[in-house]
């Protein structure tokens, strides 16, 4: 029997398919193992909907967890909904770059935003209402 190069290529795809299907799905369910071992008392949580909180307990039988969110404050879920363990990141110092407001020369930080050094105090900020009248008398 003798196939022709159209049939060895749809089979070779084929195959191909197979594998990366089998691989995907070990992927998933090692990234699923390892996320449950994370899931202990005390680790701190993000569920599907992203509630966040404090997990307390996850009972095996019953598919359920429950996550304390705030003290005092308990909330049951079923087991699936756990997303994830949030880790504690660790901050580190940020260093200025030249695209930081910070960093650059003639502008001072307010509260809200960055303002320049050389504005005069009659230009508006942006999306602030004027007053007609008083920019009339200004520009006189």
């Amino acid at each position: 029997m003798v196939f022709d190069p159209l049939t060895i290529v749809m089979i070779v795809i084929l195959a191909a398919l197979v594998f990366f299907m089998f691989r995907n799905s070990r992927k998933r369910r090692r990234e699923q193992d390892e996320t449950r071992s994370k899931m202990v008392p005390g680790a701190e949580v993000m569920t599907n909907f992203g509630l966040y909180g404090t997990l307390l307990s996850v009972d095996e039988d019953d598919n359920t967890a429950l996550i304390e969110t705030s003290p005092g404050h308990v909330v049951k879920v079923h087991r699936q909904v756990l997303a994830r363990v949030v880790e504690p990141k660790v901050a580190e110092p940020a260093a200025a770059t030249e695209g930081d407001v910070a960093a650059a020369p003639g502008v001072e930080l307010n509260q809200d935003h960055a303002i320049a050094a050389d504005a005069d105090a009659t230009t508006p900020e942006y999306g602030e209402r004027v007053d007609e009248a008083k920019k009339r008398k200004s520009d006189d």
